[in-house]
């Protein structure tokens, strides 16, 4: 391999959007970055498309030497609905994966297919909008995700990666294409309504790693306004937890990974399929079409960043004035004093609503009984435990199907102080848990391993074993085993949790 090429991956993450450069020993080079919000407007979370040119030449302009980029990828948020017609004017504003606005669709679908359908899909977004009779959905020609979106933007290609398309629709079991049969249910679900179309020609094409998705044309490289230049080869766009895997070469079975942010979900390769539908567990691949277990919270770090903030105005008054960023690593750090249980302190981190405990909004909650001990040690925390409460109820039920996990790689903003959050991590999902030193480049970088794997594979080389050998091999970082002390802690604290939720659900009826 050429170490003077450049690989490119760009993410469209919740928070951030994101340019990464590796060189062609898979070394970060260089980044840039354009932080943005979604918005809620009129009852939906949805983000701008001009926000989303405007982000991506930001971030791009951060990267150096673009004309070196041998090859490239697009990568965004998962799931999520975008609708366009035959000339790809979006018909209504981007319905985002934190939207829980099609119970009824998801209900429906999951009891007609057999197989989980989380509101957060493609289908479920489409489904619904057909039940509510929107005006919009006869003249539907596509459905795309936003990095399918952005893929075709720039390359002319209506594809998206196996991983990215199995958040649209349920994936067959040869993971290379959608599930024949339940397309054919869902098209008789809706022949009643005499629709112009079948489902078969709204999906975008379904591509695996390793496979060509197009190049850069010139109209692409105009919208970004010469940043690149046409011509620099596609990987298939994916979604964040497929370059999550990539990431922290978590693609083989008994692998996984956490990715912690703003949103918090794990993925667990499986070595054969669940024995039970379960509502809280998305059944989606990796980017070579092998079936993983996702269990996907809308809830991370949002309301600890909140409390940080708070913490750092009460700094300033007596003119301190710390780096937010040595802030939290005092803040994680302190955590460690805390108790195991956090001392009966209980913090719920409901920004929105929770499909895994079946909340549609969410209302931030700490709370406490008088006879606690409510330090700043236990209120943070129960704070960094509130981060994976949640996710730990999924991964409870992933334990009783009795689903193998050798081993967990942390990646994403949770783990960048050492020790903290892989330590909360490992008791609560009672697994050996890694973080690498690539821990905080995530997705990006991921997506930029994928547009490698792409031009350099060789021959019937597959994405596992070009991982392994030329990736990871040697790769740094630190496993951390789970204390039995913090296991048995967190599962005092979870038990707490359960129960709190109760309060949440009052609070989200009543205020």
């Amino acid at each position: 391999m050429n170490d003077k090429k450049l690989y490119l991956g760009v993410e469209f993450g919740s928070t951030r959007i994101k340019a990464v450069t590796i060189d062609g020993a898979h070394r970060p080079v260089s980044s840039g970055d354009y932080t943005w919000a979604s918005s809620y407007e009129n009852g939906v979370w949805t983000y701008s498309l001009d926000e989303v040119w405007a982000g991506l030449k930001k971030a791009l302009s951060g990267v150096q030497n673009r004309n070196g980029i041998a090859a490239m990828g697009v990568s965004a948020m998962m799931h999520g609905y975008l609708a366009f017609d035959k000339d790809w004017h979006l018909l209504t504003p981007f319905r985002t994966w934190q939207n829980t606005i099609t119970g009824p669709a998801a209900a429906e679908l999951t009891a007609l297919f057999g197989f989980n359908i989380p509101q957060r899909w493609s289908i479920a977004h489409l489904y619904q909008a057909v039940l509510n009779g929107e005006e919009h959905v006869p003249h539907i020609a596509h459905i795309t995700t936003l990095a399918g979106y952005v893929h075709h933007a720039l390359t002319g290609v209506n594809a998206v990666g196996v991983g990215e398309a199995s958040g649209m629709f349920p994936i067959a079991a040869d993971g290379r294409d959608y599930d024949a049969g339940m397309m054919a249910k869902f098209d008789a679900l809706v022949a009643p309504r005499k629709l112009p179309w079948k489902l078969a020609d709204l999906l975008p094409q379904v591509l695996q790693a390793g496979e060509d998705a197009g190049a850069l044309t010139e109209k692409g490289a105009a919208l970004l306004d010469g940043l690149l230049p046409a011509g620099v080869p596609f990987a298939p766009p994916e979604g964040d937890a497929g370059t999550g895997m990539t990431a922290t070469n978590a693609v083989a079975p008994r692998t996984g990974n956490v990715s912690a942010g703003t949103s918090i979900f794990s993925m667990v390769v499986l070595e054969k399929p669940l024995e039970h539908v379960h509502e809280e567990i998305d059944v989606v691949t990796t980017p070579t079409g092998k079936p993983v277990a996702m269990v996907h919270c809308n809830n991370c770090t949002n309301d600890t960043n909140a409390w940080v903030g708070v913490l750092k105005e009460t700094a300033d008054l007596f003119g301190t004035q710390p780096d937010t960023g040595d802030l939290y690593t005092k803040l994680y750090e302190k955590s460690l004093e805390g108790e195991p249980d956090c001392g009966g302190v209980l913090v719920c981190n409901y920004l929105a609503g929770e499909g895994v405990t079946h909340m549609d909004a969410g209302r931030p909650l700490v709370v406490r009984t008088p006879d606690a001990r409510f330090t700043l040690a236990n209120f943070f925390r129960a704070q960094l435990y509130a981060t994976m409460s949640t996710l730990k109820i999924g991964m409870d039920i992933l334990a009783s199907e009795h689903v193998a996990i050798d081993s967990l790689t942390g990646h994403g903003g949770l783990f960048k102080t050492p020790m903290v959050g892989q330590k909360y991590m490992a008791a609560a999902c009672n697994a050996p848990v890694t973080c690498m030193e690539t821990a905080g480049e995530g997705g990006p970088y991921g997506m930029a391993l994928l547009a490698a794997y792409m031009l350099n594979k060789n021959g019937g080389e597959t994405l596992e074993e070009y991982l392994n050998a030329r990736v990871f091999a040697g790769a740094k970082g630190t496993t951390l085993a789970p204390d039995q002390a913090d296991v048995d802690g967190f599962n005092a604290y979870i038990q707490r949790y359960k129960a709190l939720l109760a309060v949440e659900k009052a609070a989200v009826d009543t205020l």
